[in-house]
């Protein structure tokens, strides 16, 4: 089968890479543009253009799903099928395109959490479990029939970073036996259950990430953690930003309101939230690096005793 695989991020290069590995024919790779970036605003390229690059891949790189030469070429190439794994939302005239149809990769166990930060949204619900699904795009955005599904249990120490990491090689097996299946047209088209309301995974924004001091401990921790180590939870102290890249909760229940820090300015800080404390144990204030908290109390003196609400 002639396949073109559309990706950008790190995650999309294990599935990308497992599919040469077993001499499927990728006669094309699509993904996001090369941009500007750091303080030289040096143009960078994709972690899956630099792959395909390196493997002598041709590389598509269109600003507009929709532009004509790109449709044009997908045309040229009449591929059998697209695996898409963290792209952008493909237009109709793109995705059903492939004669077999155009496979994506979603980071939940579907229909829940579909959008565009399921691992994140996972984590910050308290989930025990999420995992990857393989499905055929349709319209509406991640509502096509499930192929398989591969279910990954999220431990209490697990962040969106380590769940990441888990899923992309996770994920890699899951398209390599989907993509087996297709070519052997031997696969399962199970349709989703769309009437049923489900936990979704809408975009994060920095608005987003302001952490609600006035919630249950257990919340907050979650929260934490499944926005560590992108983009990151964040609070207001001493008027700065400060983001809080991982904690713990104490068993010490808070005997004060919500938001009051503690802290021998030294070895540690911990602040009250609605129920019981966190021991915050990993911060960046805006304009340091990252840093543990007992190195970020050697080099800064907390003024105010509490976080802003």
């Amino acid at each position: 089968m002639k396949i073109v695989f559309m990706g950008t991020p790190d995650f999309s290069v294990p599935c990308l890479k497992i599919l040469l590995e077993n001499r499927f024919d990728i006669v094309a790779v699509v993904t996001a543009p090369d941009k500007p970036a750091g303080r030289g605003l040096k143009l960078t390229t994709s972690p899956v253009k630099e792959f395909a690059v390196a493997h002598n891949l041709k590389v598509l790189q269109p600003l507009k799903l929709k532009d004509e030469l790109f449709t044009q070429e997908l045309n040229i190439l009449q591929p059998d099928l697209s695996i898409v794994v963290a792209f952008r939302m493909l237009p109709e005239i793109v995705w059903s395109l492939p004669k077999y149809g155009c496979i994506n990769l979603h980071a939940s166990i579907l229909p829940k959490y579909r959008g565009a930060a399921p691992i994140n949204w996972a984590i910050i619900n308290g989930e025990n479990e999420t995992g990857v699904s393989t499905f055929f795009i349709e319209k509406a955005i991640d509502t096509g029939n499930i192929i398989y599904t591969e279910k990954v249990a999220i431990e209490k120490n697990d962040t969106a970073g380590t769940m990441h990491d888990k899923l992309m090689d996770i994920g890699a097996a899951l398209i390599l036996k989907t993509v087996q299946a297709v070519a052997a047209n031997d696969y399962p088209q199970v349709p989703q259950n769309l009437r049923i309301e489900q936990p979704a995974a809408p975009k994060i924004y920095k608005e987003t990430c302001k952490i609600n001091w006035q919630q249950p401990a257990e919340n907050i921790y979650n929260f934490i953690r499944g926005l560590s180590p992108y983009p990151a939870a964040w609070t207001i102290l001493d008027n700065k930003i400060l983001k809080i890249y991982y904690a713990e909760i104490s068993a010490e229940t808070a005997t004060q309101k919500a938001s009051t820090i503690e802290t021998d300015n030294k070895t540690f800080i911990k602040v009250c939230a609605a129920d019981y404390c966190l021991n915050i144990l990993e911060v960046q204030l805006e304009g340091k690096k990252k840093m543990k908290v007992d190195e970020f109390l050697r080099g800064y003196k907390i003024q105010e005793l509490a976080f802003q609400l």
